[in-house]
């Protein structure tokens, strides 16, 4: 058994993805000591996963193109999408800071927006990716934290936030994936950003009982189990909102690790169908998104379903995953090696072969797919069925023939710790506690609840990163250093 670490800091951060980085770089910024605390062998949590885009509204990628964009119609935007369980504060908030307080502070610290890209729910294009995705965003966030002086220990689970009175000490722990012994950091103030908790089935089904008996995917960072959230509930810190969680549609499980639970995301399938469990399709598969695909999904009966796809519907597949993909460029073997060897995607060289090799009914799937054929050839832009635009579809006409099995992904955590504007964790009777601060998905993204029921795309990793400044900010400040954060909006 190894001797117990100490540690000091002015502001310690548990968790080392987008929210906490950016709260230490905030920290570091207005002079305070900062130490992260990481789980993972090394930082960048789900954000440095992700596709790496932003809702940002009154950027110059915007401008160049000639889009006309106001916060006031991203607010509307927001709040049609998200309903009425929205946080209208926080979300205003947000919307106004993110030319100078995102887009402008990224760039100071490395960042390169690249480019913009049509999502489901904005009226014009917002959704703003950083060049190479979340790898190229958070790679450069976190050598900015430690060109700054930032300390950062990975490999590291908190246990323990430490309290004395009514104010929060600091954090205690172990050390964990070899390395041995406990650790112990005293701190003026906590910052909690230890992401959300879809890598724990356990705490999805709890939030949504109706869920219990079905196969949900782990989706979320792989430490994302919710360690955060108990930690501050046993502090008497609120937690709100709880079932609001975002899930997607087009995930399948990891076959080379059943065990973990894990799914992998899959994209780029132009044409391809939705086939329920009665041979049927369901829905316009061109809406795919979380307020769209993954309620059409999982009002299946079972909650699962065949993304079916003839041979040349995926020859531009990806999979979302660092095994079968290096930064943007897809690893192209490995996508085959998964075609050819996972047990939840089925082959055949017919398509009446592939209705019973998936186990639906054979005549049902075979008279579906004739009818989607039809509409093309009767020449429609539009399959009458569901309404799918066919610009970008084709007939099923080249074998051989492929369904993949997708079943509903936990992503995004819409609820968590409620805090206030300053990020401040709040108790039942909605009082600050000394000392403890959460952002990112641990607290919905920002606040508690920013997004609502519904996240538009950007609206999960671009609140994270801003409410981690807002937290670093003003946890620096009750620390001692700084005029807390104050930002520049953008009206």
């Amino acid at each position: 058994m190894g001797e117990t670490k100490s540690f000091t800091a002015d502001v310690v951060v548990i968790g080392g993805g987008g929210a906490g980085i950016a709260a230490g770089i905030e920290a570091r910024d207005a002079g305070a000591d900062v130490l992260v605390i990481e789980k993972d062998a090394a930082p960048g949590g789900a954000a440095i996963i992700s596709g790496g885009g932003c809702l940002i509204v009154g950027s110059p990628l915007q401008e160049k193109a000639g889009i006309k964009d106001t916060p006031d119609l991203a607010f509307d935007d927001w709040m049609k999408w998200g309903g009425p369980s929205a946080d209208e504060v926080w979300a205003r908030y947000y919307i106004e800071h993110t030319l100078h307080d995102l887009f402008h502070w990224a760039e100071r610290n490395g960042v390169k927006w690249v480019d913009l890209k049509s999502q489901e729910g904005n009226s014009v294009l917002r959704w703003t990716r950083a060049d190479d995705s979340g790898h190229g965003l958070m790679s450069r966030l976190i050598a900015s934290y430690k060109a700054k002086g930032g300390r950062l220990i990975t490999n590291a689970s908190v246990s323990e936030i430490t309290r004395e009175g009514d104010r929060v000490t600091g954090i205690a722990g172990k050390m964990i994936n070899g390395e041995s012994g406990d650790f112990t950091v005293a701190a003026k103030t906590v910052v909690v950003a230890s992401g959300g908790f879809n890598s724990n089935v356990d705490m999805v089904k709890e939030a949504l009982p109706a869920l219990k008996e079905s196969r949900v995917l782990e989706g979320s960072g792989f430490y994302a189990r919710g360690d955060g959230h108990k930690l501050v509930r046993g502090l008497g810190g609120y937690l709100t909102h709880m079932d609001h969680i975002w899930f997607y549609a087009y995930a399948t499980p990891d076959y080379r690790d059943q065990a973990s639970g894990r799914g992998l995301v899959f994209r780029l399938v132009p044409g391809n169908i939705w086939i329920n469990q009665q041979g049927r399709r369901f829905h316009n598969e061109s809406l795919s998104g979380g307020n769209s695909g993954s309620p059409a999904l999982l009002a299946q009966n079972p909650r699962y379903a065949f993304a079916v796809a003839d041979r040349a519907m995926l020859n531009t597949l990806s999979i979302s995953d660092p095994y079968y993909q290096s930064g943007e460029k897809i690893i192209r073997e490995r996508v085959e090696e998964l075609l050819e060897n996972s047990p939840f995607i089925h082959k055949a060289d017919t398509l009446a072969e592939l209705a019973d090799k998936m186990g639906v009914d054979r005549d049902t799937f075979l008279a579906t797919v004739e009818r989607y054929n039809a509409a093309f050839a009767k020449g429609l832009k539009v399959e009458p069925e569901f309404g799918k635009p066919l610009g970008a579809s084709k007939p099923f006409d080249t074998a051989p023939y492929y369904a993949i099995q997708m079943f509903p992904l936990a992503r995004k955590n819409f609820g968590g710790v409620k805090t206030d504007m300053r990020c401040r964790v709040l108790d039942k009777h909605f009082e600050p506690i000394a000392g403890l601060y959460a952002a990112g998905e641990v607290a919905g993204m920002a606040g508690g609840h920013i997004n609502g029921k519904a996240g538009l795309e950007g609206t999960m990793l671009g609140p994270s990163i801003f409410s981690g400044r807002v937290a670093g900010g003003w946890a620096a400040q009750e620390a001692g250093f700084g005029a807390g954060f104050a930002g520049k909006p953008n009206r």
